[in-house]
């Protein structure tokens, strides 16, 4: 017996449409910095590839861009006209970042409206698809509610967004923020994911709750939105982060892979009981 699933479009914001190449648009964002939010986006991105979608990741972090690195990518981008750009693929998912058109150690030292800029062009000039149509774009955003995360809220079409926390109080007060946030844009929260839960230590096996327990799903209840999936403080999760190989990819069996992949389908189950978009996506304008 054979089973096929079909991802469909999915309605966005008021006023705005689905762009030409891309199906769905997931934004993924935090209240602050240092919950882990780039590894969850890129991991959640490889755990939907997995599943069989096709897949694009936009790192939408101008100041910060850590994609790449975690993707394993090197080098510049081909641009077969001089106006677009060829997204650059690593484990079967497409990815364009502005750490891939400037040097390394190069800071980016510009204003929010350039940053913006900078943004909606990587989105509208990348060759997303090959011709083809993406299902889910994630766009990896930077921490906290400034001119980018409104940027990409009220001008890009975005199906839904995922906010990021850890368990501590601390972090879920500013994820609050950004749920709140995207609320008030119309741009619907499809859930909460839970970093650095649980560590279980690799020696005698002891679970320890290193930044406290529960306050993802008592920000769930609070907000009424889903706890799309907890998943745990791992060293392995870095290493192969650090390594360009995320764990999605390096060690698909493992019990930190699976709650991506719990995650990740979760995710699109949330979204696939919102409305679908009015008209039919497009292969991109640029392929």
């Amino acid at each position: 017996m054979e089973i096929r699933s079909r991802i469909d479009a999915h309605a966005v914001q008021p006023n705005l449409a689905p762009l030409p190449g891309i199906r769905n648009i997931i934004a993924i964002g935090s209240g602050k910095g240092g919950v882990g939010k780039s590894t969850t986006a890129v991991n959640l991105a490889l755990a939907l590839a997995a599943e069989g979608a096709r897949v694009g990741v936009l790192d939408a972090d101008i100041y910060g861009p850590s994609v790449p690195a975690m993707l394993g990518l090197s080098g510049r981008p081909d641009s077969p006209d001089g106006k677009s750009i060829e997204p650059m693929r690593a484990h079967g998912v497409e990815a364009m970042s502005i750490g891939l058109l400037v040097d390394q150690d190069t800071p980016m030292i510009w204003r929010g409206p350039m940053a913006t800029s900078a943004l909606t062009q990587l989105l509208e000039q990348t060759r997303w698809g090959g011709g083809e149509v993406l299902d889910y774009l994630i766009v990896d955003l930077p921490p906290g509610t400034g001119d980018i995360q409104l940027t990409l809220s009220q001008k890009i079409p975005v199906a839904g967004a995922v906010i990021v926390t850890t368990p501590q109080e601390i972090a879920t007060l500013d994820a609050r923020k950004a749920l709140k946030m995207f609320e008030k844009v119309e741009v619907p929260v499809l859930g909460l994911i839970e970093n650095m839960a649980v560590h279980v230590c690799s020696n005698c096996g002891h679970a320890e709750h290193v930044f406290g327990s529960g306050g993802g799903r008592e920000m769930a209840e609070r907000y009424g939105v889903p706890l799309l999936g907890s998943l745990p403080l791992d060293v392995g999760i870095r290493e192969q982060g650090d390594a360009g190989v995320p764990v999605v990819v390096s060690a698909p069996d493992s019990a930190a892979a699976q709650a991506y992949r719990s995650a990740a389908r979760a995710l699109a189950a949330r979204l696939a009981e919102r409305p679908r978009a009015a008209q039919p996506i497009a292969a991109s304008l640029l392929g």
